[in-house]
């Protein structure tokens, strides 16, 4: 029996891959002893707040702008359920399982950093439904991602009070049935528990965590391609000497030249600048003021500045990485409760705009990447321009057959789109919640856009290997680099030339499942 393995939440360290493991199962959670200790002094902390009798945002006060309406002792647990209710208004198809089980799980490790002052009996219970397989029902649309992702989260939220549907181990039903079967029962939640719940950015942080986590299975893919593409054109080498990256040292343009030069170490394909002289020279004997050789002087930017284009690429991932394991390990509700400090803080740690502007950057970062794939298929394709391999890498009889014709207006109507997409979202605040929300971040919209534009980007990065393989199949294969001939053996087992005997969307679909062998 294959044991999962556990990972302790402690508030601080949960990082995009986790967050990825934990929603596709691959992980059990389990709460940090010491953290278990903060949340219970914060939770007493607050309870004697509410003895004294202070006046404290979201739970003896009602919310947003009716915050000046005191609510009585009596009712004070009744508001968080009603909180819950109406805010449970999304709309749209729902997020899938795993995402959700990962938006609960970057809600618990918040949590868990005991600045909410939650009971002990809702991060249990929270557990308890992660590693249950129990995944709430979220609809996709509603955030504006500024008093946290407070529609996501309600929906989230109501699977925890045995209310609205969810999936159990992919089955969905509704909330009530769901949490019996797994042996568990809802809880009746007390003072703050509701607003703690929703009052948060785990939706935007677990979306992003899974935009994140293809966003680097794709670049990956993208600069094995790159390496392909070298080979099948002979491409020359001194584009991606060291050297030349070190008088601009960029680190990503370093760190992409460094992975294709190991990629196609011992190719026997790459021409060298040195042998390049003398060969041209042999074309013309003739004393003539200008002679037109055939060999390339320089490749086209498609190839020769690679590392220059996807230099900004591998930065900016990196970069979102950080912004969002920052924010997954982050207290991110209002109030935030620091009993060591004796204080109860309202502000405004809910918001989303740091989610917001680095999903943004991920999202013309990606769309960069495609660019570059979608001319590199093209150049594959484009009798005029693909150095002498057949026009649209056609095996057949040209003109009865069509090759990879039709497979091209995939990659261009997808990096159309992906460019669309690349807008930000980050500067579209529209105020509401009677202008007491007037500046939003749009982080939940913008996260979902991020996620889009990576299922939209496996499309373009998927035909342009099929289209590497396809041109490998002409020349150069038995020549290929050590790294680059490795990856290509693996890919080969599956891969068969298309010579129209085949409906493309299944040979595209089996791409992509061997694909995932050189992620």
């Amino acid at each position: 029996m294959n044991m999962k393995r556990v990972l302790r939440l402690t508030g601080n360290d949960l990082t995009c891959r986790d967050i990825v493991a934990i929603g596709n199962g691959e992980v059990e959670v389990a709460l940090d002893g010491e953290a278990i200790e903060r949340c219970r002094e914060s939770r007493n902390f607050l309870e004697q707040a509410i003895r004294e009798k202070k006046i404290i945002y979201g739970v003896n006060t009602s919310f947003g702008p009716m915050c000046n309406k005191i609510i009585h002792e009596k009712d004070i647990e009744t508001l968080q359920t009603n909180l819950i209710l109406s805010h449970a208004a999304g709309l749209g198809e729902p997020i899938r399982p795993s995402v959700a089980l990962g938006i609960l799980a970057v809600r618990l490790n918040t949590l868990v950093k005991g600045f909410s002052g939650v009971r002990i009996e809702l991060l249990e219970l929270m557990r308890d439904m992660i590693n249950a397989g129990l995944a709430p029902s979220i609809p996709e649309s509603g955030s504006v991602g500024a008093s946290g992702d407070l529609i996501h989260l309600a929906h989230m939220s109501l699977a925890i009070i045995g209310r609205g549907r969810v999936t159990l181990q992919g089955e969905p039903m509704d909330a009530g049935t769901a949490l019996a079967r797994a042996g568990l029962a809802p809880l009746s939640l007390s003072y703050k528990e509701g607003l703690a719940l929703m009052n948060g950015t785990a939706a935007m942080t677990a979306i992003a965590a899974f935009a994140l986590f293809g966003a680097e299975k794709l670049l990956n893919v993208a600069c094995v391609n790159a390496a392909f593409a070298i080979e099948i054109f002979g491409g020359i080498d001194d584009a991606f000497d060291a050297d030349l990256h070190l008088v601009k040292p960029h680190p990503g343009q370093m760190e992409v030249a460094s992975i294709i030069r190991q990629l196609y170490s011992g190719t026997g394909n790459i021409t060298l600048r040195e042998d390049m002289h003398q060969r041209i020279r042999r074309q013309s004997t003739a004393e003539v003021p200008v002679f037109e050789t055939s060999i390339n002087v320089q490749d086209v930017y498609s190839i020769r500045c690679t590392p220059q284009v996807l230099a900004p690429v591998r930065e900016t991932i990196a970069a979102v990485i950080r912004t969002v394991e920052v924010e997954a390990n982050s207290s991110n509700d209002n109030p935030i409760i620091i009993p060591r400090q004796g204080k109860i803080l309202h502000g405004g740690n809910f918001h989303g705009q740091s989610i917001s502007f680095a999903m943004d950057s991920l999202c013309i970062a990606l769309s960069t990447l495609c660019n570059l794939s979608e001319r590199r298929i093209n150049k594959l394709l484009d009798r005029s321009l693909n150095e002498g391999l057949p026009e649209h890498l056609i095996p057949g009889e040209v003109g009865l057959t069509m090759g990879f014709m039709g497979a091209q207006y995939l990659a261009t109507s997808s990096t159309a789109e992906n460019r669309n997409l690349a807008s930000p979202m980050s500067v579209n605040s529209i105020s509401c919640n009677a202008s007491n929300q007037d500046v939003v971040s749009m982080g939940t919209v913008a996260a979902r856009k991020a996620l889009r534009l990576v299922g939209n980007a496996k499309h373009i990065i998927t035909l342009e290997t099929l289209a590497d393989l396809q041109a490998l199949s002409f020349r150069n294969a038995d020549r290929l680099g050590f790294g680059t001939g490795k990856i290509f053996a693996i890919l080969n087992r599956d891969f068969q030339v298309y010579d129209n005997s085949r409906i493309f969307h299944d040979d595209l679909q089996e791409a992509a499942l061997f694909q995932q062998d050189i992620r």
